[in-house]
């Protein structure tokens, strides 16, 4: 996908309904565009995800990230919270929508869902901070 409409679809996102109609992109906060990915594990002692995770830049996307308590976690990945548009938060029924995210963090057992459009193509990922090991990482792919 070109750079520029990359760019028009992040505009289109970002500036409401009647440019995103303009762009040819009305449908893209749809439910018919929109894909649940596997949920990520926050917990002591137990991998992130059970795999990697591939995303087409356009589409849009829910995430649910669950943790159990059993320690105070988080993930970071600066460089692919830059790559999406976050359109919700949703933290124990209450939506946040942010300009942009650079970490999340629990301090006891709950469920975070984020729903997001994937933008800039590239290879990403999500770890839980001050760790080297496989298990506390998930590779992320937006093509």
């Amino acid at each position: 996908m070109k750079t520029s409409l990359v760019l028009a679809m992040a505009v289109s996102v970002l500036s409401g309904p009647s440019l995103a109609e303009d762009f040819g992109f009305a449908g893209i906060l749809s439910n018919s565009n929109k894909e649940d990915l596997p949920e990520l594990t926050l917990s002591s002692g137990k991998p992130v995800a059970d795999g990697p995770i591939m995303l087409k830049s356009g589409k849009l996307y829910e995430i649910e990230i669950v943790s159990d308590g059993s320690a105070e976690l988080a993930l970071e990945g600066s460089g692919f919270f830059r790559a999406i548009w976050v359109n919700e938060v949703v933290v124990n029924g209450l939506e946040i929508r942010p300009f942009g995210l650079e970490s999340v963090e629990f301090d006891d057992a709950g469920t975070m869902e984020i729903e997001f459009v994937a933008i800039k193509p590239g290879r990403y990922f999500l770890r839980q901070p001050g760790t080297t090991g496989e298990n506390q990482r998930v590779d992320i792919t937006i093509e």
